[in-house]
């Protein structure tokens, strides 16, 4: 039997980033955890988890170019930039529960498998179903090892307020994830 322990923030959002670090941190090295995977938009986190992990392999997920304007990247250059001299990698590419499934949603008025898997893991948290969706997307794209442990960090709106443990798997295997820590999530 192991006994784990899970942070449970008051209020969900960005105030709880530095928390989700700390956390984070003193969790990977314990478990000898190399690699994070941390979702941003604007970039902003993803700088700061590349101060915090110095040494870890981090990888920061963006949306893609047009997700909420055409022709609009959401992630600021010079953020790009600080990730990039930080040592870390960034994975612009289409949301693994989006895709083809959003625009068939919204044309359609229908549901459609990524968009009913979506809705059931926000069921734990939209962080935990971006955790999730993030960790097979950068194992889709060869970025993290899908025999070893990684941390996802994701969360509500601005800033992080999850972090996960899991064993990553590429998106045709996606049944066979198991998640297998919640380190922090806020309390719903």
């Amino acid at each position: 039997m192991i006994e784990g322990k899970i942070v449970y923030f008051d209020e969900p959002g960005g105030d709880n980033t530095e928390e989700v670090f700390r956390i984070t941190k003193k969790r990977t090295a314990e478990l000898g955890i190399k690699t994070v995977v941390i979702a941003t938009a604007s970039g902003n986190t993803g700088v700061r988890a590349t101060e915090v992990f110095k040494g870890k392999k981090v990888v920061a997920v963006t949306l893609p170019t047009g997700f909420w304007k055409p022709n609009t990247q959401e992630l600021i250059e010079k953020n790009r930039q600080k990730i990039i001299v930080n040592g870390g990698l960034i994975l612009t590419t289409t949301p693994l529960f989006g895709g083809i499934s959003r625009p068939m949603q919204e044309k359609f008025n229908t549901h459609t498998i990524g968009s009913t898997i979506a809705g059931a893991l926000r069921l734990m948290g939209q962080g935990m179903k971006v955790a999730i969706e993030i960790s097979v997307m950068a194992a889709d794209a060869g970025l993290v090892r899908t025999d070893e442990n990684i941390v996802a960090i994701a969360g509500t709106g601005m800033g992080v307020d999850y972090a996960i443990v899991l064993k990553p798997v590429n998106s045709n295997d996606f049944f066979t994830l198991k998640v297998r820590e919640i380190l922090c999530k806020p309390h719903f």
